[in-house]
């Protein structure tokens, strides 16, 4: 069976939209300013800032008019509890499975963070496997996280494909073991020289349409 690889943040879920409306309540909440959600999403980067260091940030900015505990919620179940999957993103990964295809998520992150996001959006029903980073001891671009998700499903990495919308985690890692990606855009151009993704789209179901189309 075709193996797909599938990046969970801001690819199968809008991890960021999830955040964002967490933060904005966590604001309102301690009576902060609205504006300062542009800050606490650039800071955020994306969820690519490691807890801690963002914990530590929030703390220098808000002191003592935030409680310890009220960040380190924010920032443990903020997103996970808030994540939704998109009709259209359930729909292509259940074609891909009724046309033969083995799925599952490869997702950098803390594993109790991450199982809740693929058990919250009913994606722990559409895949076969996952492999969280923390879980595995390597992150993406590292080869070996992707040969782990291919061992959970006893699936061969020959012939699969990545998706996923980070060029660095996702396509550099796809490009360092051989294997055919797609990058979710999200309107974005690309800007790296040294790789590239084989194809492009706009959202995760096209993404996932495309590669069901190259098999044979």
């Amino acid at each position: 069976m075709p193996l797909l690889l599938l990046d969970l943040d801001n690819t199968l879920v809008d991890r960021d939209a999830a955040f964002r409306r967490a933060a904005a309540e966590f604001l309102a909440e301690h009576g902060l300013p609205a504006s300062d959600l542009t800050w606490l999403m650039a800071a955020d980067a994306g969820g690519y800032t490691a807890r801690d260091e963002l914990a530590a940030a929030m703390t220098d900015r808000y002191g003592d008019a935030v409680p310890g505990t009220a960040v380190r919620t924010l920032l443990d179940t903020g997103a996970a509890d808030r994540v939704r999957l998109a009709h259209s993103s359930g729909r292509a990964l259940v074609n891909a499975r009724m046309d033969g295809w083995t799925c599952v998520i490869v997702t950098n992150g803390r594993t109790v963070q991450q199982e809740a996001k693929i058990r919250n959006t009913g994606l722990d029903r559409l895949v076969h496997g996952w492999v969280v980073s923390e879980a595995v001891g390597r992150k993406k671009p590292d080869p070996e996280i992707f040969r782990a998700a291919a061992a959970v499903v006893g699936a061969s990495l020959s012939g699969a494909w990545v998706i996923g919308d980070s060029p660095h985690a996702d396509i550099a890692g796809a490009d360092a073991l051989g294997l055919r990606s797609v990058w979710v855009t999200d309107g974005r151009s690309w800007t790296q020289s040294s790789y590239e993704p084989t194809h492009t789209a706009h959202d995760v179901a096209s993404a996932i349409d495309h590669a069901l189309g190259t098999r044979p």
